[in-house]
C-alpha cells in the first residue's frame, strides 16, 4: 500500500508511464501534421468530446468503485483476522486454568503452542494469498512434528487451523477449559475460517475481463480522437490540452486495474506484512514476552 507523505508529481507521472509518453508523441505528431504539413483533413472539430468524456468517466467510476470495493472488503476481512487473533490470544491466556499447581508448567507450554499456532496461521494465510512459501517464517514458531504434515498440505492455513482445533480439544479433555469456554474459543476459530474463505474468494475470483478490456479500450479511443478534435482551436497548444485530459483518463483506468487484486504482492495491495506483524506483536505481548518484533514501516513510501 502506497503511503506517501504528500502528492509527488514525478511519481504520478511515472505511474502512468508509457501510455502517457505515447500520448504526448501522438499529440505532437497530430499538431505537426496540421500546422507544418497543412493536413487540414486531420482535424475533426465536430467530435462530441464532452459527451464521450462524460460517458467514459461514468464507466471508469463504476469500474473503479467495484475495484475499490474488492480492495476494501479484503482490508475488512483482515481486520476481522486481527480482532479474532486478539480474542484467541486473550482466551488462551486468561480462560485456561490448571487443575493443580503441578500442571502449571504444562499449561504454560500449551498456551505458548496455541498462541504460536495463531501467529503461524496468519503468516501462512498471508503467504497463501500472495502465492509465496511460508516455511522460513514458520520454522521458528512450530516444532518439526507440527511442520511435517503442513508441508504436504495444499492449504497450509487450514491445516494449521486443524492443529489448533486439536490443541483446543486436548485442553478441554485435560480439564483446563470447560465446555462453554471450548465453544467460545472454537467460535473464534470459526470466525477466522470465515475471514479466510472471504479472502480466498477475492483471490480466486478475479474481476470479469470485460471490466478490464472495455474501459481500457474506451480510454484509448478517446485519447486517439482527443487531439484531432482540439487541434483546430488549440493549434500548437494541442499537446498540452490533450495530454492533461488524457492523463486524467489514463490514471483513472490504471487505478481501477491496480485495486482489482489486493493480494498480488504488489505495492497497491492490502499491507498484509504490516498487519501480520501487528498480530504477532499483540499475541506475544499477551504471552508476557518482552522481546517483540518491530512494527513494519514504509519502505520507499510503500507499506507492505
Amino acid at each position: 500500500m502506497i503511503v506517501p507523505k504528500g502528492p509527488q508529481l514525478s511519481n504520478m507521472l511515472r505511474y502512468v508511464g508509457k501510455p502517457l509518453l505515447l500520448l504526448v508523441i501522438y499529440d505532437l505528431a497530430v499538431v505537426t501534421a496540421y500546422k507544418v504539413f497543412h493536413w487540414s483533413w486531420i482535424a475533426m472539430p465536430h467530435i462530441p468530446l464532452s459527451l464521450f468524456g462524460s460517458a467514459i468517466g461514468i464507466i471508469l467510476a463504476f469500474r473503479n468503485q467495484s475495484a475499490y470495493g474488492r480492495w476494501w472488503e479484503a482490508r475488512t476481512l483482515w481486520g476481522s483476522v486481527v480482532n479474532n487473533s486478539r480474542s484467541w490470544g486473550r482466551q488462551v491466556t486468561t480462560a485456561m486454568v490448571p487443575l493443580s499447581d503441578a500442571e502449571i508448567p504444562e499449561l504454560k507450554v500449551m498456551q505458548r503452542r496455541m498462541v504460536y499456532h495463531q501467529i503461524a496461521y496468519v503468516i501462512a494465510l498471508r503467504q497463501h494469498l500472495r502465492g509465496l512459501e511460508p516455511w522460513e517464517e514458520l520454522t521458528p514458531l512450530l516444532k518439526e512434528p507440527e511442520l511435517s504434515p503442513l508441508r504436504e498440505a495444499r492449504n497450509v492455513p487450514l491445516a494449521i487451523q486443524q492443529q489448533m482445533g486439536t490443541l483446543l480439544r486436548e485442553s478441554q479433555l485435560r480439564g483446563w477449559i470447560d465446555l462453554a469456554q471450548w465453544r467460545a474459543m472454537d467460535e473464534s476459530l470459526n470466525d477466522l475460517v470465515d475471514a479466510q474463505g472471504g479472502a480466498e474468494r477475492i483471490k480466486n475470483t478475479p474481476m470479469p475481463k470485460q471490466y478490464d478490456y472495455f474501459p481500457k479500450l474506451f480510454v484509448q479511443i478517446y485519447c486517439f480522437v482527443l487531439p484531432l478534435a482540439l487541434v483546430i482551436n488549440m493549434e500548437w497548444l494541442t499537446p498540452l490540452g490533450s495530454t492533461l485530459v488524457g492523463f486524467i483518463f489514463i490514471a483513472l483506468d490504471k487505478i481501477g486495474q491496480d485495486l482489482e487484486d489486493p493480494f498480488e504482492n504488489m505495492i497497491f495491495d492490502v499491507p498484509l506484512t504490516s498487519i501480520t506483524t501487528t498480530i504477532e506483536v499483540n499475541l506475544r505481548q499477551l504471552l508476557g514476552e518482552t522481546t517483540l518484533p518491530k512494527p513494519a514501516l514504509p519502505v520507499s513510501g510503500v507499506l507492505w
